[in-house]
């Protein structure tokens, strides 16, 4: 497995992402944690060293898989979760006070099972709380020993300029793939002129790109992804022509449409680490076996000049919570 880096962390260029492992397409159901421990040892069989999860994934189920699965293996990996959706004090959502990290990363270090927290993201900008109250609460945490490193989740560039000034930022991650091409316009050029690293997450546009959904029909009545716009109605049959074009790509090289998405990716930097999430051992074997994949200067070509989903990345609340 190659590597990428994000600001002074080594990781795996393929990572794993760990939301699904709480069910969080769905209500939960057909969840099989077992599993979900096996995908996890062997992804890190596999040379992955870079596992995301969230104590809102649940909430909370997700760390605890990774916190089990990790024993006796933690210092294989970069472990990153993230904090700020989720109120302690029953607040609602969206929480960065200081006093709701404390509580945050205590819950999170226990369910990891682990004394420290290499990447820790704040997961959603908090417009109640100062970024600079935020950072500094960080890198108190930092001074303690519990978090090495700090992250930023769907921030504005505004945002990580005012984040930084308070203390270096090693990652930002968003949404960024074939069918979402926004962060090259100006967060990217940006990451790269102050050294932080960019770790896309969807980048398999949420199964789509996967070729495995053709119809509506596909994705079960319970899943969040039947009220996304980019799955809906015109919508969706517009950004079939974007799957097209990644089969017949996967066709020419002998890989799978996820492959193909996932090598298109990867050579847009060092400092990009995508981290497909799945909870299945093949689904892993498939997305690392992504790192072997060379694609042409005509394929590439015409993965680049493939036009950008049709409709909106999220529904109208999640939208919402994107700092902009």
């Amino acid at each position: 497995m190659q590597h990428a880096t994000l600001g002074s962390l080594r990781v795996s260029r393929i990572g794993l992402g760990a939301m699904t492992m709480a069910g969080t397409y769905t209500s939960g159901g057909g969840l099989d944690d077992a599993e979900s421990i096996r995908t996890i040892h062997r992804a890190l069989d596999l040379g992955v060293t870079h596992i995301d999860t969230a104590e809102s994934y649940g909430p909370f189920h997700s760390e605890e898989i990774v916190g089990q699965a990790l024993q006796g293996r933690r210092d294989q990996v970069v472990l990153a979760t993230k904090f700020g959706i989720l109120s302690h004090s029953g607040a609602g959502l969206f929480d960065s006070s200081p006093a709701n990290i404390r509580t945050a990363v205590e819950g999170s270090l226990k369910r990891l099972r682990t004394d420290r927290i290499d990447l820790y993201y704040q997961h959603r900008v908090d417009q109640n709380t100062p970024i600079e109250d935020v950072i500094g609460t960080v890198t108190e945490l930092i001074a303690e020993g519990k978090v090495l490193h700090i992250g930023l989740s769907e921030a504005s560039p505004d945002t990580i300029r005012r984040a930084r000034a308070v203390h270096p930022i090693a990652a930002l991650q968003t949404e960024y793939s074939l069918w979402t091409r926004d962060p090259e316009t100006e967060l990217l050029p940006l990451l790269r002129k102050w050294g932080i690293g960019f770790v896309p997450y969807a980048p398999l546009g949420h199964g789509f790109l996967t070729g495995q959904i053709r119809t509506p029909d596909d994705i079960p009545d319970d899943d969040w992804r039947k009220t996304n716009p980019r799955f809906l109605g015109e919508a969706f049959a517009e950004n079939l022509r974007i799957v097209e074009e990644v089969r017949n790509i996967a066709t020419e090289t002998g890989a799978t449409p996820a492959q193909i998405a996932l090598a298109w990716l990867l050579p847009q930097g060092g400092d990009i680490a995508p981290i497909p999430g799945t909870r299945r051992v093949a689904r892993v074997e498939e997305n690392t076996a992504a790192d072997g994949v060379v694609l042409t200067v005509d394929q590439l070509r015409r993965l680049d000049t493939l036009t950008p989903a049709t409709g909106a990345r999220h529904d109208e609340f999640n939208e919402a919570t994107i700092d902009r």
